[in-house]
């Protein structure tokens, strides 16, 4: 009797828990746009305005954040929990019954609702509810290794050398998105970065409160940061890539469930990220199965733009971030979310000697650029647990954070590159550049050989951006076609206040064409952006 009671009120609590649904809301504005943007120190800090300045990125109205009226409004509203928002895509994610979510398009201020279950919008298609969870935890047990062993981690991708030259991360800021980092704060492990006050903040976005280090059922964050910044007996034990850069820590993952509200908590957290003036933000996160299958993302869907947290990184990118994700380790089950972006550098797994790792998530032609775009050490990887031992584990979890320790003593040795260049020069210096395919990407990179200048591939010259649109002025309809050597564009148009009103992306040598018929009459600014290059230009309308 006793199992009956508690298997009935399993399966009620099933009901109920699928009886609420999760989705985005998108306002239609913001407040005090022209005020924000004239003082941008109101809105961001400095550290993230010299940064921008220096990548020259502009300080938009994705920065300014979102209205907390309208927040409020939905907080009041019978039946909505605003689970999280993100002021880049102005939106806030709910959780609440079909038709009190659906209710909300009954307010002035709500543009749009865009459910999780993409069967409840309507020009979703079915997704395959038998897809395989995709979560990039661990694959296997945690296993002493010998002392020194870590060595090969770093020697693989030549970082080094750039140790030996002094750039060992100092001056970089990465932001860390993951699960739990217990024990960080008391670890011998981390002990240098803790005298060195390179922990310059933690939050948890799942629980709302700054620990991280106690209030977490998953180390899989303290065993993801020491791929970057573990230390223990002066380096004779174990070095990270970057030991001497600076660290914010953030909670993103919520490891008792699988729900699309984890992809809001992680945008929430890049844009304070950006808000800091973060550099690269490692995630060894990824998405494409929930709990709940009508939530799940179809094959189709992981193109880059499709998924809300896709999305957030391609803006990450956009405001002069380097976003670094693990592939994966679904083998053949494909490469997640963000790490289907054509913005994001998706980072495989290889074992000791290069080799492919099988369970290392494979690309597919569902991504519009090379997926993985490189690969680094995640079989047998080295790791500092939460008791201070060394470990090896299996995971693109370890081969991400190890390649973005390397990228950050890259970035320090040179300064005045932005994302995108870093990020073309990793893979030019990668072992078989000429020659990528789905399974390692571009290859092993050698950021040593990047810093000499001696790229086996010849050295990266920033292409100019072709894109022919006409015609200028537009009555209805403008026609874009991508003629240089970039695989795929984003054109984004804003009316002349910077408010953003559509995006479009375009493919290489296709013709598309853009209704623009909805606008009155009046200029506009366009901006076309590949993972290269920009190329802002104003369009009148009449």
């Amino acid at each position: 009797m006793t199992k009956g009671i508690v298997f009935c009120s399993f399966l009620l609590f099933q009901i109920l828990s699928f009886a609420q649904e999760d989705a985005w809301v998108y306002f239609v504005d913001k407040e005090n746009v022209s005020n924000s943007l004239a003082n941008p120190i109101t809105i961001l800090t400095q550290k993230s305005i010299d940064r921008k300045s220096r990548s020259g990125v502009a300080i938009d109205e994705r920065d300014v954040p979102v209205n907390e009226n309208y927040i409020s409004q939905l907080k009041s509203t019978t039946g909505i929990t605003v689970m999280a928002k993100s002021k880049w895509l102005n939106a806030v994610h709910v959780r609440a019954s079909q038709a009190d979510i659906s209710g909300l398009l009954e307010l002035s201020f709500v543009s749009s609702v865009d459910f999780a279950n993409k069967s409840l919008n309507r020009s979703s298609a079915k997704v395959d509810s038998l897809r395989q969870k995709l979560k990039y935890k661990l694959e296997t047990p945690l296993t002493f290794f010998e002392y020194g062993s870590a060595l090969n981690q770093v020697q693989m991708l030549k970082v080094d050398g750039l140790h030996v030259l002094g750039y060992t991360g100092a001056g970089m800021t990465i932001a860390v998105l993951d699960a739990g980092f217990p024990n960080v704060n008391t670890m011998n492990g981390f002990q240098r970065l803790r005298y060195g006050e390179s922990i310059l903040g933690a939050h948890d976005f799942v629980n709302r409160d700054d620990d991280v280090y106690t209030n977490t059922t998953s180390g899989h964050g303290t065993y993801v940061l020491s791929c970057m910044a573990g230390y223990l007996e002066g380096g004779s034990q174990y070095v990270g890539t970057a030991p001497d850069a600076s660290y914010y820590l953030f909670i993103t993952e919520d490891a008792t469930s699988e729900n699309p509200v984890e992809e809001s908590y992680w945008v929430e957290a890049a844009e304070r990220a950006d808000s800091l003036g973060v550099d690269i933000i490692n995630t060894s996160l990824g998405y494409t199965s929930y709990d709940n299958s009508n939530y799940s993302y179809a094959a189709a869907d992981l193109n880059g733009h499709t998924a809300y947290i896709s999305k957030g990184a391609n803006i990450a990118f956009e405001k002069g971030m380097l976003v670094v994700a693990s592939a994966g380790n679904s083998g053949n089950g494909g490469v997640g979310a963000p790490a289907d972006s054509p913005n994001v550098l998706s980072v495989g797994a290889v074992d000791r000697n290069g080799n492919y790792a099988s369970f290392s998530s494979v690309g597919s032609n569902n991504q519009p650029t090379q997926k993985p775009d490189v690969v680094a050490q995640g079989q047998a990887s080295f790791i500092i647990a939460e008791n201070d031992g060394i470990y090896s584990g299996n995971g693109t979890s370890f081969s991400a954070p190890i390649l973005a320790g390397g990228l950050a003593c890259l970035w320090q040795a040179m300064p005045d590159r932005n994302n995108a260049e870093i990020m073309q020069l990793i893979r030019e210096s990668s072992s078989q550049y000429n020659s990528p395919d789905y399974f390692i990407g571009y290859g092993i990179p050698n950021f040593k050989a990047v810093v000499d200048g001696e790229l086996p591939n010849g050295t990266y010259i920033p292409e100019n951006l072709i894109v022919e649109y006409y015609p200028n002025p537009v009555e209805d309809k403008l026609y874009l076609k991508l003629t240089s050597n970039q695989n795929m564009v984003t054109f984004q148009l804003f009316d002349a206040l910077g408010k953003f009103l559509k995006e479009i992306y375009v493919a290489k040598n296709e013709l598309q064409t853009i209704d623009l018929d909805f606008l009155p009459q009046g200029m506009y600014m366009a901006r076309i952006t590949s993972s290269r290059n920009t190329k802002a230009f104003k369009l009148i309308k009449y």
